[in-house]
């Protein structure tokens, strides 16, 4: 798999890496881009098959809140045969690793998950990456986390997990603290396994009775924001060895395709700011949000229609300018550098770590000329991609 390949005329000043769900995990977790959420009861595996789904390399098919109680049984079974056709289809040589998104499982609470997992085999988690545990808290935590152990050990394989930190614990200021602190040396011991750490944004609005407009932000809710704020605080650690990824945006709309042509001109940051009408008022607000997630050190971002995909993941592409930045700090020793272009000053010490998750990102989206070209890995064309 290699993320922004939907425009084959588009070509880059560094290629995106391959990367398939046996990467080594300081890569791989930053190869998730935009997650693409469903209902366990969904059938996809069709759109797999044939490669309908170009801009899709990672998903989480949901037995909790996606989907109703009396229909877990029904999401179990659909999920273990969407996963045993992808093995087949793997074994006869239809497919390989490299057509298969990163796969995970998003349980309903450690009690399913258990019993969930003991039905898998080793085929079917051959193609399947790990699961997602939802309200992840400290009473739940060393549950999951020794039962993801357990299940690989049986299987043989590594899955991974990752926990979507959400609920009245960490969303009150009054426990959040304390609970983050548990969390992490719950987690600690565990982080090889833990490719990602997810935050519940809707969760949180819904303890405070709001949400967002499709013409504000995440971020503008400031209860939400502090608790946001804090969950990179506790996990945004570069030494510390996580990834969290950006919250849910809620909102879709359709466009038509060739309006996105007429927009090649544009500064596409300066039209964010500015607030004048890219696309429409969902994929605006989405850019917009995601501009915000990576200034703060987000890394991808859930999303829950297929559209959003190809946004996401374009935005995650590191421009010229940042990526020779990136590589003058990593190369030196110590000190003050004038930038490349002469327009800044690297501090090689206190911009170190900025430059690492800079490089490791343009690894797994590729490197542009400069923010003019996101325009262009919007655009899909009909051609087969590279």
């Amino acid at each position: 798999m290699k993320h922004n390949q939907h425009n084959p005329e588009f070509r880059f000043q560094q290629e995106p890496v391959e990367f398939n769900k046996w990467t080594d995990k300081p890569l791989l977790q930053y190869c998730l881009g935009g997650t693409l959420y469903m209902p366990g009861t969904r059938s996809i595996v069709d759109k797999l098959l044939a490669k309908g789904l170009p801009a899709l390399k990672s998903m989480v098919m949901c037995f909790e809140d996606a989907i109703r109680a009396e229909d877990v049984a029904l999401a179990e079974d659909n999920v273990l045969g969407h996963l045993s056709r992808l093995a087949a289809a793997i074994d006869n040589g239809q497919i390989t690793h490299d057509d298969i998104p990163l796969t995970f499982l998003r349980v309903r609470n450690p009690e399913q998950f258990r019993r969930f997992s003991g039905r898998l085999t080793e085929q079917q988690a051959n193609v399947l990456s790990g699961f997602v545990f939802p309200k992840f808290s400290s009473s739940t935590a060393g549950e999951y986390l020794e039962q993801l152990r357990a299940v690989g050990e049986r299987l043989g394989t590594l899955l991974f997990g990752m926990p979507i930190l959400e609920g009245h614990t960490i969303g009150y200021r009054e426990t959040r603290a304390a609970e983050l602190q548990t969390l992490k040396t719950i987690l600690d011991p565990h982080c090889d396994r833990v490719l990602n750490i997810r935050v519940g944004g809707t969760d949180f609005s819904s303890l405070f009775g709001v949400r967002r407009g499709i013409n504000s932000s995440i971020y503008d809710i400031l209860p939400v924001r502090d608790a946001l704020s804090d969950i990179l605080n506790f996990f945004n650690r570069m030494e510390d060895g996580y990834t969290v990824s950006g919250p849910v945006w809620e909102y879709f709309l359709a466009h038509k395709k060739d309006d996105l042509q007429q927009l090649l001109q544009q500064n596409l940051h300066r039209s964010l700011l500015t607030r004048e009408p890219i696309l429409n008022d969902a994929i605006d607000g989405l850019l917009r949000e995601v501009v915000i997630d990576k200034a703060n050190g987000f890394v991808g971002k859930t999303v829950i229609h297929p559209s959003h995909l190809k946004y996401v993941n374009a935005m995650q592409a590191v421009t010229l300018e940042e990526y020779e930045d990136a590589l003058q700090i990593l190369e030196a020793g110590d000190g003050v550098i004038k930038s490349g272009n002469g327009n800044k000053m690297n501090e090689a010490n206190p911009h170190r770590n900025w430059a690492r998750r800079i490089a490791l990102r343009a690894q797994a989206f590729g490197v542009i000329e400069n923010e003019s070209q996101y325009f262009q890995l919007f655009i899909e064309k009909p051609e087969v991609a590279r």
